[in-house]
């Protein structure tokens, strides 16, 4: 095992804790990806060499150092490439790491529901589903033509590797990109869309208050969904130009739910993230001439302006306020 995927258990709204809890990993290895909101993937090639230890005698010692300096448990998975590692993640628990054999890693994999593997959401495996393909074992033995077919040329083909156990992704070092967000956790596992897109609109509203109040503009907007199995999963879209309006990170909210397509999933929360962030002033807005555009920004600038002086809740859209 070379390669650790670790899963900070971060409380909601602590994620400014991440940066350093990487810099944590950097102690160990310079090569470590950022997987926000609460993770990262760390390449232990070279620190098994420096410390004479292998990744897997190193996994404890992260998660001490952790609970240690930040007072966050974090959850580890381990396998021999990135994608490996991520789905050994499912099958870890608090200082027992979720590990993919080396020499076993199809066999690993054969029994777990397709949406075991990172990147597999309800959406497809609802399609996989409908032709008897629900594990991964069942993808890794069917036909290249049918997986193709089903869900396209180059997915079918990544599919039915990852399914197989061929991870050739890699560990690509980077700084954790200036962003914020906004969670909604539910009290109980929700089931009911129109409650779904109620806290996205809520999540929204709060993210773009944020981002003004700090004079940012987002240039990418991303969703997270957790589910009660712990499965995530996680899209992006690029709005059409940086923002901090509330109504429009609401509209590419509703987009990126909407193109998940799900049927009766069972969410236990939301994340909003805005990334990509750069000052308000370094951002142009175009003119739409659309008086109804105009009167909603004139409305929320008034709406900042009651927020600051009487607290967050002292406007709130009409459908949140039921």
């Amino acid at each position: 095992m070379t390669i650790l995927c670790v899963r900070f258990q971060l409380p909601p709204m602590y994620e400014a804790a991440l940066p350093g809890l990487l810099g944590l990993l950097e102690e160990f290895t310079p090569v470590v990806e950022a997987l926000p909101p609460d993770g990262a993937l760390a390449d232990l090639r070279g620190a098994e060499r420096y410390f004479g230890r292998d990744a897997l005698d190193l996994a404890p010692v992260i998660r001490v150092r952790a609970l240690a300096r930040y007072g966050v448990d974090c959850l580890i998975g381990a396998g021999t490439g990135p994608l490996l590692a991520r789905t050994a993640l499912g099958d870890a628990r608090p200082g027992v790491p979720g590990v993919v054999p080396a020499d076993g890693a199809r066999e690993f994999l054969a029994g777990k529901p397709v949406t075991a593997l990172p990147g597999v959401g309800p959406a497809t495996a609802r399609v996989l589903g409908e032709y008897g393909l629900d594990t991964l074992g069942r993808v890794a033995a069917a036909p290249l033509s049918t997986l193709q077919r089903l869900i396209g040329a180059k997915a079918g083909r990544d599919l039915r590797e990852s399914a197989g156990g061929v991870d050739r992704g890699r560990v690509v070092p980077g700084t954790l990109s200036r962003s914020l967000a906004v969670e909604h956790s539910f009290t109980r596992d929700e089931l009911d869309p129109v409650r779904h897109r109620r806290a996205l609109l809520s999540a929204a509203g709060d993210l773009g208050a944020r981002l003004r109040a700090e004079e940012q503009v987002c240039r990418t907007l991303t969703l997270t969904v957790r589910y009660a199995d712990r499965s995530t999963t996680v899209r992006s879209r690029t709005p059409r130009e940086p923002t901090a309006h509330s109504a429009d990170l609401t509209r590419t909210a509703y987009d990126l739910y909407a193109a998940l397509a799900l049927q009766r999933a069972r969410v236990r929360s939301v994340v909003l993230r805005a990334e990509a962030l750069i000052p308000a002033g370094q951002a142009s807005h175009q003119l739409t001439f659309d008086p109804v555009d105009e009167k909603s920004r004139r409305v929320e600038e008034v709406a900042d302006r009651v927020r600051a002086k009487f607290g967050p809740r002292a406007v709130l859209p009409g459908t949140l306020a039921a």
